[in-house]
């Protein structure tokens, strides 16, 4: 430790070395020593380190395999990393989430990517933000008849729009992306639509399902989480797997807060709505996930069900336990908002423990500007529930 009492170089330095020495011990690679005195050195002269890239994609890797709230960790060897970090132009991160588009989409075969940019500097606030929750997201418009579009966008696509956005006011308006450079105000911009592959949603037995106009993307790329990977904070580190049919059908489409499409399937299959004891929600989200299924891989875009996800969750934790290492999970985010009891994982139980690397919920930047509340419980800042996996 420092003699000078420097409390925060003496903390990254403890999270710096615990990281390093897990990296070792995992890879098998000698020469330990020299790194951790060279790292020592380095924090002591500039107040922080900048991570090699073996270092770094194990990093993402492991931040993915200890992720509480993901079913599918059991592709996080698969992670593609995309070093970002030497970027400092708007029109070069602009460019490198594009690439990131493009390599994660693979012509419908969606691959894992995390593309990192630079962190940000223990010493200063200034840092990288992607203002979106999502790299690809539909806008809402609040009109006076209700929202057009998705209702969970409403608030950020008024922001885009005072920074100087307009949309066509359909159901399905792609968001711009906003970016904010350290120490420089906020840009937008609108994605190449050619880049973004977006599925019509369609239904194997009944024709009408299409005359809904539902359609969605092919990439969930997560904008706006901070990767933490040994005391370092990569702000901007988007990030996307491929997408699992219930979140587009249950969630996206189903739930009442966003798209809320369940009484329109309802109608069209005249199911009895008077009541919820005639169980017409159940019936119409196993359709409306169907056609979601059947659409995908129609187009021939990677999507999961719940129950492979789900077993192979099940096969995650075994591997984990012969690697010695025991998964955390937050239970309500792994069991699927479908069919929970008929699969393994609605029986099981973990500890739902933060371990370190890890991706971390961040308050929206874009919050601070329009005066909206923060998030009350950001797990980044949760420090006494954060561990690291040994």
């Amino acid at each position: 430790m420092y003699s000078n009492g420097n409390k925060e170089q003496n903390s990254l330095l403890r999270k710096a070395e615990l990281f390093i020495r897990q990296f070792y011990k995992e890879t098998c690679m000698d020469g330990i020593e020299n790194r951790l005195s060279d790292l020592r050195q380095e924090i002591h002269d500039t107040g922080t380190y900048k991570h090699r890239f073996d270092e770094l994609a194990f990093g993402a890797k492991v931040a993915w395999r200890n992720s509480n709230r993901c079913i599918g960790r059991i592709f996080y060897d698969t992670l593609e990393v995309l070093d970002c970090r030497d970027l400092s132009e708007p029109n070069e991160v602009i460019a490198a989430l594009e690439q990131h588009i493009r390599t994660a989409t693979n012509e419908g075969n969606i691959k894992s990517v995390i593309s990192i940019f630079q962190p940000s500097h223990p010493a200063t606030t200034e840092q990288i933000r992607i203002w979106n929750s999502k790299l690809i997201r539909y806008a809402g418009y609040r009109t006076a008849d209700g929202i057009i579009g998705d209702p969970e966008e409403a608030d950020f696509t008024e922001v885009c729009e005072k920074l100087g956005w307009k949309g066509a006011g359909t159901s399905f308006d792609i968001l711009p992306v906003v970016i904010e450079m350290p120490g420089k105000p906020p840009i937008w911009f609108e994605i190449n639509p050619d880049i973004i592959l977006e599925v019509e949603i369609e239904h194997p037995d009944l024709e009408w399902f299409k005359d809904l106009g539902l359609k969605w993307y092919a990439v969930p790329v997560i904008a706006d989480m901070v990767l933490e990977i040994g005391g370092i904070h990569y702000t901007a580190a988007p990030f996307n797997g491929w997408f699992m049919e219930t979140e587009i059908g249950s969630r996206n489409f189903g739930d009442e807060h966003r798209y809320n499409i369940l009484p329109e399937v309802a109608k069209r299959m005249k199911l009895d709505t008077r009541s919820d004891r005639s169980l017409w929600k159940d019936r119409a989200m196993l359709e409306l996930n169907q056609a979601v299924l059947y659409s995908f891989r129609k187009k021939g875009v990677r999507i999961t069900d719940h129950h492979t996800a789900s077993k192979q969750f099940t096969t995650f934790c075994k591997k984990e336990a012969d690697e010695g290492r025991e998964v955390m999970a937050d239970w309500s985010w792994i069991v699927p908002p479908m069919s929970g009891s008929s699969m393994q994982v609605f029986h099981e139980q973990w500890s739902n423990q933060v371990k370190s690397p890890n991706y971390f919920y961040n308050n929206p930047a874009w919050k601070k500007d329009v005066g909206l509340p923060a998030k009350s419980s950001c797990p980044f800042h949760i420090n006494s529930k954060l561990t690291h996996q040994t």
